[in-house]
């Protein structure tokens, strides 16, 4: 099954199908746009939260990797019944919200733990060249710049892999909001197995093919 499974995928990407195009876009759509969002939103609030001294600090962080575990149905209900109603239920663009609340946490918790890492050598060099603190933010960007690319490709590949809050938020709608996991969840849940796993198949290709694309961006930076 899974080597007939893997002829499938092949077939699928060779026949230009409209309808597996139309999912694949609308996944990346939601995925690169989410993970972008989540990157400069959690980003620089975690290397903030490392490079700061406040009261309440290990609270802070305390809550910050709590929500790095934030269960994506929770996420996908409570929004679900925020916009309940509204415009915006069933829509790739609350899809980006749901991936963005989910997603944010990680990104400023992984930011939060490297820079936490370089903040005694942070702290000694802001004092040697008496650096004020937006000065001292930038240097901490300039020597993270390498590990933002594994916390962006950790973002994207939250993102793409998401099923449940999508679901729920989204609706799966054909030629609306059905992206590659929901595809695949129908697909299982109708008994059509060897295209659900034909569709995995084209998810991980697509994933590793972003992934090849950052390694060597981060290779040529260096």
């Amino acid at each position: 099954m899974l080597w007939q499974s893997i002829v499938r995928a092949f077939e699928l990407m060779g026949e230009n199908d409209p309808l597996l195009n139309e999912i694949i876009a609308t996944t990346m759509k939601m995925a690169f746009t989410s993970s972008a969002l989540a990157l400069l939103i959690g980003v620089p609030f975690g290397i903030l939260i490392g490079i700061s001294k406040f009261p309440g600090k290990k609270i802070v962080i305390t809550v910050l990797h709590a929500c790095m575990a934030l269960p994506s149905v929770v996420v996908g209900l409570t929004l679900y019944i925020l916009f309940s109603g509204t415009g915006a239920i069933y829509s790739v663009r609350l899809m980006v919200v749901a991936q963005v609340v989910l997603i944010a946490p990680v990104t400023a918790g992984m930011a939060e733990s490297y820079v936490t890492a370089l903040s005694p050598w942070l702290t000694e060099t802001a004092k040697g060249l008496r650096l004020k603190k937006p000065k001292v933010l930038f240097l901490a960007v300039n020597e993270s710049k390498y590990q933002f690319i594994v916390i962006y490709l950790m973002a994207f590949a939250r993102s793409i892999s998401e099923v449940g809050a999508v679901q729920i938020v989204g609706g799966n709608i054909l030629h609306e909001t059905r992206v590659m996991t929901t595809a695949i969840a129908l697909n299982y849940n109708m008994g059509q197995f060897r295209y659900a796993v034909a569709l995995g198949i084209i998810l991980l290709l697509i994933a590793l093919g972003v992934n090849t694309v950052a390694t060597i961006i981060q290779h040529k930076l260096k």
